[in-house]
């Protein structure tokens, strides 16, 4: 069973206006991805798609948690993740991305796959720096016991009081 086929959107049948789908990215999702920093997630994606007569609206909520790596421990956890995206899809001769927001479909195409999209969209959500977040008293949410390992094989120099 081909799982992202539900993240297409049939538009050719949909009436001028407004018209709200709902997603559920799950392990499954990610596992249609090869090589994803991402693996499992939980998060729900609601759309919002604005039908014109030259061109088509999308506006994407993004809201879950998805399973990712501390760059500090290497512990997984879960972090939170929530976003707006918007995407504007016109119509012309043939496939060109115009920019990050924008593209461009042959006027003869009837549906939109989402999936990619999503899958974009929740990556470029995560920060650039992953670590646990603090605790309630201020403490690293890191393991203890990998930074304690760290610290131990961490080199110290003396810095140069000159400089």
């Amino acid at each position: 069973m081909d799982y992202l086929k539900d993240f297409i959107i049939h538009f050719v049948g949909l009436s001028i206006g407004n018209h709200q789908f709902e997603f559920e990215v799950n392990d499954l999702f990610f596992e249609q991805f090869e090589y994803s920093q991402l693996q499992r997630g939980d998060v729900k994606v609601v759309v919002e798609l604005d039908k014109q007569e030259r061109m088509l609206v999308f506006s994407f909520r993004i809201d879950g948690s998805v399973e990712v790596t501390c760059d500090r421990c290497a512990d997984e956890f879960m972090l939170p993740v929530s976003g707006t995206e918007h995407l504007i899809v016109k119509y012309g001769e043939g496939y060109t991305e115009e920019s990050d927001d924008m593209i461009t479909i042959p006027s003869t195409e009837y549906k939109v796959d989402l999936a990619p999209f999503i899958y974009e969209y929740l990556h470029l959500m995560l920060p650039v720096k992953i670590v646990h977040p603090d605790t309630a008293d201020g403490n690293t949410g890191c393991n203890a016991e990998t930074l304690q390992i760290l610290e131990k094989l961490s080199v110290h120099s003396d810095t140069d009081p000159r400089w």
